[in-house]
């Protein structure tokens, strides 16, 4: 066979490759931008050629080389009136830079307001959008606008793609908030079981016999109610809080007037928070409100048990009902906590391995093959 031919076959076998393409507004430090890069190393398994695209430069996550990566910027148009207007304006600018620097792909995965507003806009197929929350309590909770008013404008987005919801609860919720506006799914966050375990690895944490907390010191996480909770404990093992964020002074405010100075340990952000949660004599989370709770699957994968309140959307799907408190419950929250502290690996729970990369990346082409996403 001559060179000739042989570097034409590999020209057909790179046209044909198909190509996948993921949209968020940045990669710094969160589950869903998380969520981005394992899904994308799930589709690259497959085969794809995979594609990500952010609007600002932002990266506090290691980033695979079998990925390709792409920053369009959004600042040019932030001097234009109405963010509708500047959505819409935009989106003519994606896809521009997508059909000249991409190409077209066989899918377009939208994650998050921003890229889903802007997404919403746009001309280009086969986009689907991620919904990675509890949509009601977006709408409900949100202090910077009115909440119909808030409502109807994720209707108008939402109803004009495909949207696969990271839970059951987040699905049941999407329909029940926006009714049958377009094709859904739930398909659960992939969790890369084995790079989580080669990065548990890095190193041994200087703390030990700690409970862990991994959370954005955020409205959901509701830091304050593990605090007052773990307040009501004998604390013989200290809590080790892992994240930043918003609220994190107040919580820190919170800590001293309780006198837990000595016992709450404040880690900040890490990219690579595995050892902690590999060596922690187990997980607490105490969210009002999750998508699917990717860290309490990432601590299934340590073998770490876990204790979590039963919020919407994810931790049920996850965990044993024994694992599970009543959300704001100080008391009860305190209560499941000594039991923690006293026997962990009674909360200890098995890994699913539906969840990683590739089985996930293929119920996202399942999807996109239903007679009513296709149509």
């Amino acid at each position: 066979m001559t060179n000739n031919v042989i570097s034409a076959q590999k020209m057909n076998k790179t046209k044909l490759k198909k190509k996948v393409l993921l949209v968020i507004n940045c990669l710094q430090g969160g589950g869903a931008e998380r969520v981005v890069l394992t899904l994308g190393q799930g589709f690259y398994e497959l085969g794809y050629e995979v594609h990500i695209l952010r609007f600002k430069p932002l990266v506090e996550y290691e980033l695979s080389p079998d990925l390709h990566y792409h920053v369009l910027k959004f600042k040019p148009y932030k001097l234009i009136p109405g963010s509708e207007r500047r959505d819409k304006i935009f989106a003519r600018s994606v896809d521009k830079y997508v059909s000249q620097n991409i190409g077209q792909p066989d899918m377009i995965l939208s994650n998050l307001d921003r890229a889903d507003s802007i997404l919403s806009n746009s001309k280009l197929p086969n986009i689907t959008y991620i919904i990675h929350n509890t949509v009601s309590l977006l709408y409900k909770f949100n202090k910077n606008q009115d909440a119909e008013q808030l409502k109807r404008k994720m209707v108008e987005i939402y109803s004009k793609h495909p949207c696969v919801c990271v839970s059951e609860g987040a699905e049941k919720d999407f329909i029940k908030s926006f009714g049958n506006i377009t094709p859904t799914a739930a398909i659960h966050n992939p969790i890369d079981r084995d790079n989580i375990q080669k990065q548990a690895n890095a190193f041994v944490p200087e703390y030990q016999n700690y409970i862990i907390h991994v959370g954005s010191f955020k409205d959901a996480k509701r830091h304050d109610v593990l605090i007052k909770a773990y307040a009501k404990t004998d604390q013989s093992m200290p809590l080790l809080l892992l994240g930043q964020g918003k609220h994190k002074n107040e919580i820190e405010n919170l800590v001293t007037a309780l006198k837990l100075e000595n016992k709450v340990v404040f880690l900040g952000f890490h990219e690579n928070p595995f050892p902690y949660i590999k060596h922690a004599q187990f997980k607490v989370l105490t969210s009002d409100w999750e998508g699917f709770a990717l860290v309490i699957a990432e601590a299934l994968v340590l073998g770490t048990p876990v204790i979590s309140t039963n919020c919407p959307s994810g931790p049920s799907e996850l965990l044993p009902e024994s694992n599970l408190m009543p959300m704001g419950d100080i008391e009860a929250i305190a209560e499941k906590m000594r039991q923690a502290m006293s026997n962990p690996q009674q909360f200890h729970a098995p890994f699913d391995e539906s969840l990683l990369p590739v089985k996930i990346a293929e119920k996202y082409l399942e999807f996109s093959q239903r007679p009513d996403v296709i149509k």
